[in-house]
């Protein structure tokens, strides 16, 4: 920054390279081999040692210019072109290439790489903490965007995906019983699509895309693991207690009905009130009842 200016980042984008086939510019090393050996034996011959200096001097040069500038690419493999320091082009033709011997090469995978992160604490949207780790699988697409807009592009990779995982991950609890929010651990499918796409943002100044990704790790942190265990233990049971009562009381409703409709048996409130009383604790009791018989009225 000078004063108020913010000094840009200089963009690079990539371009062919010029480059030539390796296996012609072999042809053309071979044959100044050849002529270099016919000049060395004309240099044997006094007629002819002047015309043999030169041809040796000729064929020497070509040898030693065409020589330095072999190079080689498997599939996806791409090499970078630089003239003393700038950017002139990549070549991604595999396969024996050549260039000139001033040009200077550097290679780079364009493959697919599989990247796993540490386990990080992360402090969910509640405030929680959580532990979490991903995976992503990234490849290079633009060369010049890899070797010269960042310094080291996989360490750019490790700690942007580091980055990418905070902000996801403080942006959603990681639970809901109530299954009203996106969650961490209930909408994975969601939430690894979010990362991508931060992800892909975050790596896009690198000239990196990410092909896949997703949590290979997602847990409460150990401190407060026990705690929020006892808390879903706790939930479940009221979440089972509720059903258990909500059927319950649809069974009594349903006996009740039915003995008044077949008319079964008169019931004046009181006995009602003992009845509903009966069956709520036959209905949700955890043990097996013990029937009581009552020899006598309901009053005595």
């Amino acid at each position: 920054m000078t004063g108020d200016k913010v000094i840009a980042l200089t963009a690079t984008s990539e371009r062919t390279a010029t480059t030539f086939s390796g296996y012609l510019m072999l042809i053309v090393g071979l044959l100044a081999i050849l002529v270099d050996i016919y000049g060395i034996r004309q240099l044997g011959m006094l007629n002819e040692m002047g015309t043999g200096f030169i041809i040796v001097i000729a064929a020497t040069l070509i040898f030693a210019m065409v020589t330095p500038g072999f190079y080689m690419l498997q599939p996806n493999q791409a090499a970078a072109i630089t003239l003393f320091g700038s950017y002139a082009g990549t070549d991604r033709t595999t396969g024996l290439r050549w260039t000139w011997p001033w040009l200077t090469k550097k290679k780079l995978s364009v493959r697919a790489n599989n990247f796993i992160s540490d386990k990080i604490k992360v402090n969910d949207l509640r405030g929680n903490p959580v532990e979490m780790a991903a995976q992503i699988v990234w490849r290079v697409v633009d060369t010049a965007q890899a070797l010269f807009d960042v310094d080291d592009y996989r360490s750019f990779v490790s700690v942007q995906v580091e980055a990418a995982i905070r902000t996801i991950g403080s942006r959603y609890p990681y639970d809901d019983f109530e299954h009203q929010e996106v969650t961490l651990r209930g909408n994975h499918d969601q939430v690894g699509a979010e990362l991508r796409t931060e992800l892909q943002a975050r790596l896009a100044v690198a000239g990196i895309t990410v092909d896949e990704c997703g949590f290979t790790h997602l847990a409460y942190a150990q401190e407060i693991a026990g705690a929020m265990l006892r808390r879903q233990q706790a939930q479940a049971v009221v979440a089972a207690r509720k059903t258990l009562v909500e059927g319950a009381v649809g069974m009594v409703e349903m006996a009740l009905a039915s003995l008044s409709e077949k008319k079964v048996v008169e019931l004046d409130d009181e006995r009602r009130a003992a009845m509903v009383s009966n069956l709520m604790v036959v209905l949700c009791g955890e043990r097996d009842t013990q029937p009581v018989v009552n020899t006598g009225t309901l009053y005595q």
